[in-house]
């Protein structure tokens, strides 16, 4: 008898144990999604690279906030950092459609783009101030 009363005993402890760590808590919200683009300090300052390590840049004559005015011909030369249709403005990064329809992202409000004159991680070759080119800093 004193067996089965500890074994009684026992299956309720292991059982009220185990309800014990049910919650009927929410789950967690989704992960925030990953930035488009990371600041990294390297031998030329603080830069914002794209989620590949390469340099970012803006354009002076993007100026609206709203738009982007290199197209055609000049995104080929300066990708722009493409945003997947579904993309959501989240802290200093916004979201802006371009003329063809596509998205991009955009840090304070100024579009971001590569350059094809960067071949590796760290370079900085797009910045050209006379052509209104800057390096993209965090700030």
């Amino acid at each position: 008898m004193f067996r089965t009363a500890m074994l009684a005993a026992a299956v309720l402890l292991l059982t009220e144990g185990a309800n014990a760590h049910e919650s009927s808590a929410p789950p967690p919200p989704p992960k925030p999604e990953e930035p488009p683009a990371k600041a990294l300090i390297g031998k030329h300052g603080p830069v914002l690279v794209d989620r590949n390590g390469m340099t970012l840049y803006y354009f002076e004559r993007d100026d609206s906030g709203t738009k982007s005015t290199c197209n055609d011909a000049c995104a080929e030369k300066r990708p722009p950092l493409a945003a997947a249709d579904n993309a959501v403005a989240s802290g200093d990064y916004t979201v802006i459609t371009r003329n063809d329809g596509k998205k991009m992202w955009a840090y304070r409000y100024r579009p971001l783009y590569t350059s094809q004159k960067d071949a590796a991680p760290g370079d900085v070759n797009g910045d050209d101030p006379t052509q209104l080119w800057h390096v993209a800093r965090p700030y």
